[in-house]
């Protein structure tokens, strides 16, 4: 589903730079669940972001299903994360005024229009179905990540990218989050690549990829 070639990703920085990336290659099937572990500042998050179609690298490719996207124009790569790609991190980035069901229906305007019915089943796929009238104050922050979940779901997207999902999260919560990814992945085969730093939540994923100094170090079946 996922193939980078030789990737690198270079930030000036005045009169220095900065090298994010170093020589990045890998390859992601789809069905799979897998976690990238690193360091603050290892590069994890960019590589993230790369993949997610929001920043583009310096050099390299990037293949998305067959189709080379590391050279696309940022109009079609706004229409690839809309379409194929769910967003979770680990500050929910819900709007406060919005009911749990009002913030769902949002993330669907960015991938065909807003269809009530699919937010709701949504909600209640992630266990909310009765609390889709509430706003994210009314809400635990487990409650709020399931929202945020919920939110990239209604899209029917083939990939979800997780920064930290369960960063901000006691550990109940956060195994709960991860109950939720792991029945989506192996129930609806949705691919799902997270950055995490808790080794614990890592080996929930079938596969564990660990990044040093903006290189791939090791890689661990789990």
């Amino acid at each position: 589903m996922i193939q980078l070639r030789d990737i690198s990703k270079v930030y000036p920085m005045g009169k220095r730079e900065l090298n994010a990336l170093r020589g990045i290659s890998l390859d992601i099937e789809k069905g799979e669940l897998v976690a990238i572990m690193g360091a603050s500042g290892s590069g994890k998050t960019t590589l993230l972001n790369l993949i997610g179609c929001l920043d583009a690298p310096t050099s390299g490719s990037y293949y998305l299903e067959d189709r080379e996207v590391s050279r696309l124009r940022s109009g079609d790569l706004a229409r690839i994360r809309g379409q194929k790609i769910g967003f979770i991190f680990q500050t929910f980035n819900l709007l406060s005024r919005l009911t749990a069901l009002a913030n769902v229906e949002l993330g669907m305007t960015y991938a065909g229009g807003v269809d009530r019915k699919r937010a709701i089943e949504a909600l209640a796929k992630v266990g909310l179905a009765e609390r889709v009238n509430h706003r994210p104050v009314e809400l635990s922050g487990g409650e709020q990540q399931r929202v945020a979940i919920a939110r990239a779901l209604v899209k029917n997207p083939s990939l979800f990218l997780a920064d930290e999902p369960t960063g901000q999260l006691d550990s109940r919560s956060g195994a709960e989050i991860m109950s939720i990814l792991t029945s989506l992945n192996s129930e609806q085969g949705i691919t799902v690549l997270m950055v995490t730093h808790d080794t614990n939540i890592a080996h929930y994923c079938q596969r564990i990829i660990n990044i040093i100094d903006g290189q791939i170090v090791s890689e661990e079946v789990v």
